[in-house]
């Protein structure tokens, strides 16, 4: 397997990085990928297979969990940002939105996406305009931005959590696990939206998923991990037709349609494994 190779245009490259927890416990082995800028770059695979890790090792969240990266490297604009602290590196444009759909409950929506912009120096009238911005996008949330936000719905706060990431300005958002228990039509209006704020405003997205199928249509390009390892990466389209993605990944083979019975034995007959 061959990552791309970095460019001018590269903005995030992790380069061979292994990542351990509570000193033992080694969790990703070698992972390598680049995410260039202005593309829509998925992480995919099930659960358990090191995407969040990934993610938390690039925004420097893995010490709350007594994780480390103890081998390789992460560099974003050709700077090295592993030893970084979380705070510093949004300052540099790189912002997460993590798995769950985070908010501050007792928060009203609008003072959530308020939060997002507490590390800016910038103007009343900027923030005002970038609130604004993110209303346009999430029009339901300007609907509910006097609610408060724990008593909205699992699809307004998956909104909520992207819009308070806007408001800081980021240059790349790592999302981690966007349609985790939403509503399939809630999963297409999220993933549009990503689309949507990709061309229209050039943020630049990594994004970890287990819904396969829903990524390979709106990403660029696609990393697929297993047992904490990159096994498969190519662009979208590519990966979409790839007849071992169509069959472990998207329940479908050259025969059709597969049963649960039929492809549980996958990990023993993986061709990219063997």
């Amino acid at each position: 397997m061959l990552d791309a190779a970095p460019t001018k245009d590269t903005l995030l490259e992790v380069n061979n990085i292994e990542v351990i927890y509570n000193h033992v416990i080694l969790v990703l082995k070698g992972v390598s990928l680049t995410v260039p800028k202005g593309q829509i770059v998925a992480l995919l695979g099930g659960n358990g297979a090191g995407k969040t890790t990934t993610l938390k090792a690039i925004s420097n969240l893995l010490a709350s969990e007594r994780g480390e990266v103890t081998k390789g490297s992460i560099v974003y604009r050709e700077e090295r940002v592993q030893d970084l602290d979380p705070a510093t590196l949004v300052t540099k444009g790189v912002v997460q939105v993590m798995e769950g759909r985070h908010c501050f409950e007792h928060l009203t929506v609008e003072e959530n996406l308020l939060t997002g912009a507490y590390t800016r120096k910038a103007s009343s009238a900027e923030i005002a305009a970038d609130l604004e911005m993110v209303y346009e996008y999430f029009p339901r949330l300007r609907e509910r931005r006097r609610s408060q936000a724990g008593y909205t719905s699992g699809g307004e706060q998956q909104m909520v959590a992207i819009g308070r990431a806007l408001m800081s300005k980021p240059e790349t958002i790592l999302l981690d696990e966007p349609s985790m228990g939403l509503a399939p039509q809630l999963v297409e209006e999220i993933f549009q939206i990503v689309k949507n704020l990709n061309e229209k405003e050039g943020a630049t997205f990594l994004l970890a998923e287990q819904n396969t199928n829903v990524a390979l249509r709106f990403a660029h390009y696609g990393y697929i991990m297993e047992s904490g390892r990159i096994v498969m990466d190519g662009p979208a389209a590519d990966l979409r037709e790839n007849p071992d993605v169509k069959e472990f990944y998207l329940g479908m083979s050259e025969d059709g349609r597969k049963s649960f019975r039929d492809v549980r034995s996958y990990r023993r007959r993986k061709r990219w494994l063997s």
